[in-house]
């Protein structure tokens, strides 16, 4: 069950914002399956009794698709991403998904340092980077400071770099609630630009 204190009394409207990145590395190590199901529950648990779901926005970046040579080797390898698991999210009840863009940006070691003299290409793990998912957060945070067709948003995240939406959407008036699950603790940074630091729990499938 969601805890936060200072409710006000009467149903509030809220939106829910969700950094798909950060709650998938989450359930990574929660062990748990993450899958469009797991996602639509972890949102519902956010509100609490007196809060309206008006949107859930989800942010995330479709599987990477592309040609890329292999480190050591230099083979093609094929990646082959499929989007259907956005499709099947988007499809849900009040969910929205807005998707950036998943940049290849070579490869790392997956161990720091390598044992042996002549590394492999299986000694190598591809490095992405997701691009436009907090400017997307940004912009409707902006959004909902204008229309106000919420008076409360929910932001799971671990990105300071929402800092300055978050700070805009109070100035217009609306409540920021920060959520957090028992894997993460927020920043201190980005609690100081929320009213509220609201944990839950993993929901139960």
């Amino acid at each position: 069950m969601a805890t936060c204190g200072g409710f006000a009394v009467g149903t509030m409207k809220i939106a829910i914002l969700i950094d798909g990145g950060h709650v998938r590395a989450l359930a990574q190590m929660a062990q748990r399956r993450y899958t469009p199901e797991l996602v639509a529950s972890l949102a519902h648990s956010c509100a609490v009794e007196n809060e309206q779901i008006m949107r859930i926005l989800y942010y995330d970046c479709a599987p990477y698709s592309g040609t890329v040579k292999l480190p050591v080797s230099g083979k093609s390898h094929d990646f082959k991403g499929n989007d259907r698991w956005c499709k099947d999210l988007a499809a849900k009840e009040l969910f929205a998904v807005r998707l950036g863009t998943l940049k290849f940006r070579g490869y790392k070691p997956k161990r720091i340092p390598i044992k042996h003299e002549n590394p492999s290409d299986d000694d190598f793990k591809p490095d992405f980077e997701q691009k436009g998912v907090d400017m997307r957060i940004g912009l409707d945070i902006a959004l909902f400071s204008v229309t106000q067709a919420a008076e409360r948003i929910l932001i799971i995240t671990g990105d300071t770099d929402c800092i300055p939406a978050m700070k805009h959407g109070r100035k217009a008036g609306l409540q920021m609630a920060l959520v957090s699950l028992p894997e993460h603790s927020p920043a201190p940074e980005l609690l100081w630009h929320a009213d509220f630091h609201r944990k839950i729990a993993w929901p139960a499938l």
